[in-house]
């Protein structure tokens, strides 16, 4: 492989070098996700919640005590223990164990599941909860090496005679040219200079918007020389690792490659192999080349567990390589799964209660909710009318907050058909007529179970 450079903002471009994408397909790429606009707990320097900051609304004393939680984890003690978020539904749960991940670092783990995920006909409960562990507990590796590092603006393929046959050409090498002086559409890249291998760094950060949630890597474009020595940062999880090692590797022949695609998707991992990685990492980390970076691991409507994953929790929760842990549920008295007789609170027993820290979280007033679906209006581009937002927090105190919410993007497109750029108090009163809230329709079903008086049973 061979690689070229140019330095100058007034060298051609490569007749093959794509063209930048206009702003338009540019939006169009990107995705707004519910929690996009989560940045942090909004805590100052003394740790108290403003009223608005990080994309919060309210829950200030909820912020408050996951501002006290992230510091003990910081200082590292919080070990043993668990965070419990309870309150009702749409109240700020999982945002709030987002925001605790974010004040962490920002290439911290964090690893989301809900409780009825462990149920798997492939491997066993306990299994999915320990790949969970260790999938929130990142390594950083870091080496120094000789690397061609830039922007690539050319891929120009190289032919040659075939050494094998005398019918027909094969690629000899390809030319790399990379630009490091002016951001420009294209991969960052390097190449180590001793093996040929090629790393892709990610995209160019000139495409990456504030609420872009989309699975690309932006990157700034590096500065300098394309020959430099450069310190590379490699982040895994020792789950990655767990599934290179647990992962058999075949040969290339057909029966191979067949019996490689009859197998099953996932590879249970045995405590031996994950012994023989946790010494690996060890090593690395005595000799200065990685360090361990404990993650988080969020399990939500965690009353959906049973009483055997709950007794193994309380042991991964001892574990000396453990993540921190933040559980979320809205039940309040309930049975314990597992159990015929167990009630506790929260559907939780009482021995891993005892080991958590429990922050409740409080329901949003009418101002709130005017506030949030401004916020979110904001974040998704959209123009509301007059009296639309004070219709929207209506909605949101007689529903629910999230109902309001999922109002503000088909009423997006109702405006849009009717040839209008805002959302008018009308397109949420045809919302309304198409869709129902959970507690109209809840209040449409009869007493014998039918919908509407028993038409639809």
């Amino acid at each position: 492989m061979k690689a070229t450079t140019t330095t100058s903002a007034s060298t051609p471009v490569a007749h093959n070098a794509l063209p930048p994408p206009s702003a338009a397909s540019t939006a169009r790429s990107s995705r707004i996700a519910p929690h996009s606009h989560i940045k942090g707990l909004g805590l100052n320097a003394e740790g108290v919640a403003a009223l608005e900051g990080a994309g919060f609304i309210g829950q200030t004393n909820a912020r408050e005590a996951c501002g006290v939680v992230a510091d003990l984890i910081k200082s590292r003690k919080f070990s043993g223990r668990a965070l419990l978020l309870v309150g009702a539904p749409g109240t700020g749960k999982t945002a709030l164990a987002l925001a605790v991940s974010h004040e962490l670092g920002v290439k911290v783990p964090f690893c989301p599941m809900v409780g009825s995920e462990v149920y798997s006909t492939e491997v066993k409960k306990t299994e999915v909860l320990a790949e969970a562990f260790r999938r929130a507990i990142g390594l950083r590796i870091k080496e120094t090496k000789e690397v061609y590092e830039g922007e690539v603006t050319e891929l120009t393929p190289t032919e040659a005679e075939n050494p094998l046959s005398g019918y027909g050409k094969t690629v000899s090498h390809v030319i790399v040219g990379l630009k490091t002086e002016k951001i420009v559409v294209g991969d960052v890249i390097y190449v180590e200079a001793n093996t040929g291998s090629v790393k892709r760094v990610g995209r160019s950060d000139a495409y990456a918007s504030s609420y872009d949630l989309e699975s690309e890597t932006y990157v700034p474009l590096p500065k300098g020389d394309v020959h430099k020595r450069k310190e590379l940062v490699q982040d895994v999880t020792l789950g990655d690792l767990d599934a290179a090692n647990a992962r058999p590797q075949g040969g290339q022949d057909i029966m191979s490659v067949m019996g490689s695609l009859m197998k099953s998707g996932r590879t249970e991992v045995t405590d031996k192999l994950r012994r023989e990685v946790n010494k690996v990492v060890k090593g690395y980390v005595d000799q200065g080349v990685a360090e361990v970076i404990p993650g988080v691991v969020f399990i939500d409507e965690v009353h959906m567990l049973d009483v055997e994953c709950f007794t193994y929790l309380n042991s991964l929760l001892e574990s000396p390589m453990a993540p921190t842990v933040i559980l979320a549920t809205n039940r309040g008295n309930a049975l314990v799964r597992g159990t015929t007789d167990i009630v506790s609170p929260h559907g939780i027993p009482v021995d891993l209660l005892d080991r958590c820290l429990i922050v409740k979280t409080d329901g949003y007033n009418r101002d709130q909710i005017a506030k949030v679906v401004q916020l979110r209006a904001n974040v998704e581009g959209l123009k509301l009318g007059p009296g639309v937002l004070e219709r929207m927090a209506q909605e949101g105190e007689r529903g629910s907050m999230r109902y309001a919410l999922q109002l503000l993007a088909p009423a997006s497109i109702l405006a849009g058909l009717a040839g209008r750029s805002e959302i008018t108090v009308e397109d949420i009163g045809e919302m309304n007529e198409l869709f129902l809230d959970a507690k109209t329709s809840a209040s449409h079903i009869s007493a014998d179970g039918g919908f509407d008086g028993g038409r639809m049973s």
